[in-house]
């Protein structure tokens, strides 16, 4: 085969190929979540009381599946999930913290 005919079947070939990996849908990272949580969002809850409606908001402006309420001295297992609300309670039962885990 000729230097022009090589070039000829080649060129055409490697661009197709650029154009076609250009395309291409790319693979997500897997260690991001879409349904990761914003504590951010519900740092107004921050000295209230837990009761019901404050917790289902703050997991609602979060972007959170589900939440839990940590009081002190409450087990709680150690798995992180990164779409749960963490809602810490102090003894005088006021939210004293918030974050995703």
């Amino acid at each position: 085969m000729s230097p022009n005919a090589f070039i000829r079947t080649t060129l055409p070939v490697a661009a197709l190929s650029l154009v076609l990996a250009a395309c291409a849908t790319p693979i997500p990272p897997t260690n991001i979540s879409p349904a990761a949580c914003n504590a951010e969002a519900a740092r107004w809850a921050i000295g209230r009381a837990p009761d019901e409606a404050t917790v289902e908001r703050a997991r609602s402006e979060t972007g959170s599946k589900s939440v839990r309420v940590l009081k002190p001295g409450t087990a709680a297992t150690m798995d992180f999930r990164p779409d749960r609300l963490n809602i810490d309670v102090n003894d005088r039962g006021a939210i004293t913290g918030l974050r995703c885990g």
